[in-house]
């Protein structure tokens, strides 16, 4: 239904300091009918991806299509067979949500009768009897994303395409959520879905893919991309409050236990360790070896594998570490930029 093939897409000439390669030959192939999860933290590339997919932005080089349609020859044949919605949510707020979804189904020329009828159906389906005739101004963030899923179901697109779309959500809003695209799914519709949430992509995709600074690292089922990586994993403390010299000390001691197959420092929760290792007769021998080393264990939990666990299989770290290294990124250069001012 999607395919992607080997996209590019820098923002910024290449000779300037803050250029960025946003996209770095990444190509995916989205069966029909399909739930399929784009993962990976904020700046790796997921959004520039869909924005291409919906013609709202033109690669440097690949190619696009859907549904066999070349989206980048024939955008427009593309935009009849997609409904998009956006990281943002954009709705007026003077209009109720029952009128700015009446204002949508005429943008896409529905006969009144089949429009309406629809806006009732899309209502139901994403319980939104008791506040649709009240003026968008007046919703909650829920509120607002629900009505935006909704204009974006509107004219039934055969593929839906979500980028973050339950980013700051209460829960009840997100499992809302959840069910509606579990539902439409199940009815046929192929849903590419974006997130940096772990459990929203394992619990949602049927595949898919995770991206890194603009590539695809790594993609297939949820349970075979776990599956692959064999082993448990174990999150290791030595003390409440570990600095990274004495981290560093006990990956070596670590990755010298026969049967531990990675040792990741996770900086972003106190200089902890994550570690993949093989079966429980490992852990003791961790316990011993470290007691031997003067360094008893604070805490230790043993589970199996996530997808945290393929993210840091294929980068070395943490997705929580690699959010915090593009926000890290972020800052510096606007400081920079305030410091030429």
């Amino acid at each position: 239904m999607i395919e992607l093939h080997n996209l590019s897409k820098r923002y910024g000439s290449g000779g300037r300091s803050d250029a960025v390669l946003a996209l770095d030959g990444v190509s995916l192939t989205v069966p029909s009918g399909c739930l399929y999860g784009l993962l990976g933290p904020n700046g790796a590339g997921k959004t520039t991806a869909l924005r291409i997919l919906c013609t709202l932005l033109a690669p440097d080089a690949g190619q696009v299509r859907v549904a066999g349609v070349d989206a980048l020859d024939d955008p427009r044949g593309a935009r009849r067979l997609l409904g998009y919605v956006a990281q943002e949510v954009a709705i007026d707020k003077i209009l109720s949500g029952r009128e700015l979804l009446a204002l949508q189904g005429d943008l896409h020329h529905l006969p009144r009768q089949e429009r309406n009828a629809r806006i009732e159906e899309l209502i139901g389906l994403l319980e939104m009897e008791a506040w649709i005739d009240r003026r968008c101004g007046t919703y909650s963030g829920g509120m607002r994303r629900r009505l935006d899923l909704a204009t974006g179901l509107l004219h039934r697109p055969r593929v839906l395409v979500l980028d973050e779309p339950t980013v700051g959500l209460d829960i009840e809003s997100r499992a809302t959520i959840w069910r509606v695209l579990q539902q439409l799914r199940d009815q046929g519709t192929t849903v590419l879905l974006s997130s940096h949430y772990l459990e929203e992509v394992d619990a949602l995709a049927d595949r898919l893919a995770i991206l890194e600074a603009g590539r695809v690292i790594a993609e297939g089922t949820p349970a075979d991309l776990k599956g692959a990586l064999g082993g448990d994993r174990v999150t290791l403390r030595i003390r409440e409050f570990s600095d990274e010299q004495e981290a560093v000390r006990v990956r070596s001691l670590l990755q010298a236990c026969q049967g531990v197959r990675q040792v990741v420092i996770n900086r972003a929760q106190g200089y902890s360790l994550n570690l993949v290792v093989d079966g429980d007769a490992v852990i003791e021998r961790l316990r011993h070896q470290l007691a031997d080393a003067d360094l008893p264990v604070f805490a230790l939990a043993q589970s199996r594998a996530s997808l945290d666990d393929v993210y840091l299989q294929a980068t070395g770290r943490t997705l929580q570490d690699a959010e915090l290294a593009v926000a890290g990124q972020r800052d510096a250069k606007a400081e920079r930029k305030q410091a030429m001012r």
